[in-house]
């Protein structure tokens, strides 16, 4: 018997980068975002790619992060970036945002916030 991932229910490669798409724009033009807008370089382009490519395999579709880069290593891919809960707190605002514009479900949206907010927890490697 099949189980149908997550990556499907949502609508598989167009909804994620639908997702991805959506996000980066948030984060470059809602001010509530400016610091979380400042740790990324100038052009997003290059981390709204990797954030697709992971994305497909977190949610259970193609493996295409691990594919090209290897394990995602993710809290040791964001040791570089001072991430505390302000940080936290302002990527997963962005990515609840995002998930509502792209038409996720709402029963599939709750899930997903919860782990995406335990998984950007996991990320913080600063105080407050």
């Amino acid at each position: 018997m099949e189980q149908t991932t997550t990556y499907e229910k949502i609508g598989g490669e167009p909804t994620v980068a639908r997702l991805c798409d959506r996000f980066y724009e948030l984060m470059g033009t809602a001010p509530q975002f400016r610091e979380l807008r400042a740790m990324h370089p100038e052009d997003l382009q290059g981390s709204r790619d990797k954030l697709f490519m992971f994305l497909s395999g977190w949610l259970g579709g193609p493996d295409l992060f691990v594919e090209k880069f290897g394990h995602p290593r993710l809290r040791a891919r964001h040791m570089p970036f001072a991430i505390g809960t302000q940080e936290r707190d302002q990527w997963v605002a962005c990515m609840v945002l995002a998930m509502e514009d792209v038409g996720i479900e709402a029963d599939i949206r709750a899930k997903l916030l919860q782990n995406f907010f335990n998984t950007a927890d996991f990320m913080r490697n600063k105080e407050g």
